[in-house]
């Protein structure tokens, strides 16, 4: 079976997801985004001309200010145009289907797609669609994938922890709703995590997560027990259908993390979270902005992550 994200000579062709992402193109998009780090963390250095001459159109269907931002940034550092499409004003919402906006926007000389949408499998949809020479970027999709914060988030593990090989990974939170979640299980195995456990209430964990190679916990002090990374997720609200919790302070009652929650974990654990956060329901305040927090340095990461792929796809013959 043909993997939609890789050329003919299996080079990348379009980032969709971590599933199925073959582990030595994860690995040289973590080293490349190394080569950028620079450009990310010193203000003199302004710009490379590896994305010259080329448009990059951000196509946002739904709401986002953290992952577009940092898409725009990355692109105008790589010295790319960039077009952000506002939606809300745009002719999807006279009635123009997602494939005749691309088809629009492709004769506009558009050479890659930052694409966020909230129907699963948008992003592959507008891949499948496009000519052989444009490049679509998954930016997150219903609660299918966000490859691009599972990337930045491998980056961050690896900064701080060197490697993935003796890691106890803890996923806490939404695991239910959440694209980052399943993007995240798919790179922290593929990269050779041993542990990658799932911390949740049965309400908000998939029907057989446990497939995907995930050690489940519903009890939240077992689950952070000698862990080395806590990756923290947010309640995503707008997504559930139906009582899944009793209230927000009921789950922080029983899996928000505090100070005291965070002591089971190795002395060295590093806190993470995607964004945004909702303090007081999923992460107490004194942890988000703690010793043990690195969510600060994800957001800058993820710049030069999201270089390291668009400048990979962009030498994509």
């Amino acid at each position: 079976m043909n993997n939609p994200q890789l050329n003919e000579h299996g080079e990348l062709q379009h980032l969709l997801s971590t599933e199925g992402l073959p582990v030595r193109i994860m690995r040289d998009i973590l080293d490349r985004a190394s080569t950028f780090i620079g450009t990310t963390e010193h203000k003199e250095i302004k710009k490379v001309p590896l994305l010259q001459g080329k448009s990059v159109f951000n196509v946002f269907f739904e709401n986002s200010t953290r992952t577009r931002t940092t898409f725009e940034i990355a692109a105008k550092k790589l010295s790319a145009d960039v077009v952000n499409l506002n939606i809300g004003s745009s002719s999807t919402s006279k009635g123009e289907t997602l494939l005749d906006t691309v088809d629009n926007l492709c004769a506009m000389h558009a050479d890659m797609f930052v694409v966020r949408h909230s129907t699963s499998g948008a992003a592959h949809l507008i891949a499948r669609h496009v000519a052989p020479e444009i490049h679509v970027i998954n930016a997150g999709d219903g609660s299918h994938a966000h490859p691009t914060q599972a990337l930045l988030d491998m980056y961050t593990i690896r900064h701080y922890k060197q490697n993935f090989h003796n890691l106890r990974v803890a996923i806490v939170g939404d695991i239910l709703h959440s694209r980052v979640a399943r993007s995240q299980i798919h790179a922290l195995t593929t990269l050779g995590v041993p542990e990658v456990r799932v911390v949740a209430p049965k309400t908000l964990l998939p029907s057989h997560v446990e497939k995907l190679g995930v050690r489940v916990y519903h009890d939240m002090e077992q689950g952070l027990k000698d862990v080395d990374v806590v990756m923290m997720l947010r309640l995503q609200n707008e997504r559930m259908q139906g009582a899944l919790l009793p209230s927000a302070q009921e789950y922080f009652k029983y899996y928000g993390l505090t100070q005291e929650r965070l002591a089971l974990a190795k002395s060295d654990v590093i806190v993470m979270h995607p964004g945004p956060m909702n303090r007081g329901v999923e992460i107490d305040s004194s942890v988000a902005d703690g010793t043990h927090s690195v969510i600060l340095p994800q957001v800058t990461f993820g710049i030069a992550v999201r270089m390291a792929v668009m400048s990979t796809l962009a030498g994509t013959k």
